[in-house]
């Protein structure tokens, strides 16, 4: 089984009105995220010879996510969702699955250095 990781940044605004902590104001950060892949195939042959996916090719993807959706924008108004960590990765998951097929195994999200979240529709194990 090979396992691949893709990390990408945006810097984003939001707030959590129902919050009952400082996270009701308006703030920024800068998130980090992860796309993990898995599969046991990878293309014996072509271009992409000896690869699950190309890293490039994951990247292509993401990257009308984050110039439209994500990197630099207020997530309360770009996002169909409640802008927690835990939405946003199952968010971007679910953004995600058409394009990367079964291959795509979870998102996490990363709001600060020592806060992030982790969605993927079955449990993970180490």
């Amino acid at each position: 089984m090979h396992t691949l990781e893709k990390d990408f940044r945006f810097e984003a605004a939001h707030h959590l009105p129902e919050h009952d902590g400082k996270c009701r104001r308006k703030h920024g950060h800068s998130f980090k995220g992860t796309i993990l892949l898995q599969g046991d195939r990878i293309f014996p042959d072509g271009p992409k010879q000896g690869m699950l996916m190309d890293y490039g090719d994951v990247s292509a993807v993401l990257k009308p996510l984050l110039d439209n959706v994500l990197d630099h924008y207020d997530l309360n108004e770009t996002l169909p969702v409640y802008p927690t960590s835990e939405n946003i990765a199952r968010w971007l998951y679910d953004q995600l699955r058409p394009r990367l097929g079964a291959l795509l195994v979870a998102v996490t999200i990363e709001e600060t250095c020592t806060a992030r979240c982790t969605y993927s529709p079955t449990t993970l194990t180490e």
